[in-house]
């Protein structure tokens, strides 16, 4: 009965409003059953397990950031949007917290921080799950999150993963966290490694714009400042303008020029292109002047040096 009791107890202890901050914490750190085998362990580890899945209210303003970098966008409307559709719907689905290791009345976000931002603003506590989980766990289950994901594109994905590399974690840890392989990483990686984070950043998520492009980019950018050019109202047109800025203006060439007598007859046509100069004589204009002309161009060549030095 005891037992029965107990479970009972725990079950519907999870409709009940949520306890304070304070007893919160002593809730989830107390998780360790005090007996550990034969029938009371059992008991014990399974009510461990019921509260690791339970959905607990935790005061927004006791959470702290954590982890890596997901998003490069953080655009005010986009927030607005999810916080009034939180307001009008409420908190669909919960985020994950950790126990803040700094700070043990705190928390901290491993993922689902747009939601943490949206309640913070509304006054809501915020629906979470807790999980005691080192660094290198956090990481882990932010990046599998971030994966899952298809709202994030390829270069934030690039992007987290630089950020992990930066931090220590090996290439595995890496892999296991996007759940991507090693080849995949491997260009992400030389996308973020040829262009600097501040033009990332400053192009954005960039949405539409695929992993081809983003190479093309990195291939192409080779060390150029390209910050100044990364302007446009969304990611995609900064994308756009960074790439527009490394092609080199051809420059056209001048018309024709007509060179008439003072008859007004036309005698020639000049034009300059890719570096020579064409010269076009009507012979029924002058007759014989384009032989003249062919005979003495050697003079005439020598007659503007001499000019030119004189």
């Amino acid at each position: 009965m005891a037992r029965k009791n107990l479970l009972k107890g725990l079950i519907e202890g999870t409709t009940e409003a949520a306890p304070p901050v304070g007893e919160q914490r002593q809730r989830v750190d107390s998780a360790k059953p005090r007996y550990t085998t034969g029938a009371i362990g059992a008991v014990n580890q399974s009510i461990a397990a019921l509260k690791s899945r339970s959905v607990a209210d935790i005061d927004a303003r006791m959470i702290d950031t954590a982890g890596m970098q997901d998003r490069l966008d953080t655009a005010d409307d986009d927030l607005h949007m999810l916080t009034q559709s939180i307001r009008d719907y409420g908190q669909q689905v919960p985020v994950l917290l950790r126990p803040n290791p700094n700070d043990p009345e705190r928390y901290q976000v491993v993922y689902g921080r747009r939601r943490v931002a949206a309640l913070r603003t509304l006054g809501l506590p915020v629906k979470a799950l807790v999980r005691v989980l080192d660094d290198r766990a956090l990481v882990i289950a932010q990046g599998q999150e971030n994966a899952a994901r298809k709202d994030l594109s390829f270069i934030e994905k690039a992007n987290f993963a630089r950020q992990m590399r930066d931090g220590g974690y090996d290439r595995k840890v890496i892999c296991d966290a996007l759940h991507m392989d090693k080849t995949l990483i491997s260009r992400m990686l030389s996308v973020t490694d040829r262009i600097p984070v501040d033009l990332i950043e400053a192009i954005g998520a960039a949405p539409t714009v695929g992993r081809d492009r983003w190479l093309k980019l990195a291939d192409k950018i080779n060390g150029r400042d390209l910050l100044a050019a990364a302007q446009g109202a969304s990611s995609e047109a900064r994308f756009d303008a960074a790439m527009a800025a490394l092609v080199t203006p051809r420059h056209t060439a001048p018309p024709a020029r007509s060179h008439t007598l003072d008859s007004g007859t036309e005698l020639a046509k000049s034009a300059r292109k890719g570096g020579k100069t064409v010269l076009t004589l009507h012979s029924k204009a002058a007759p014989g002047f384009d032989d003249w002309l062919v005979e003495n161009l050697n003079q005439l060549h020598r007659n503007w040096l001499d000019g030119r030095d004189n």
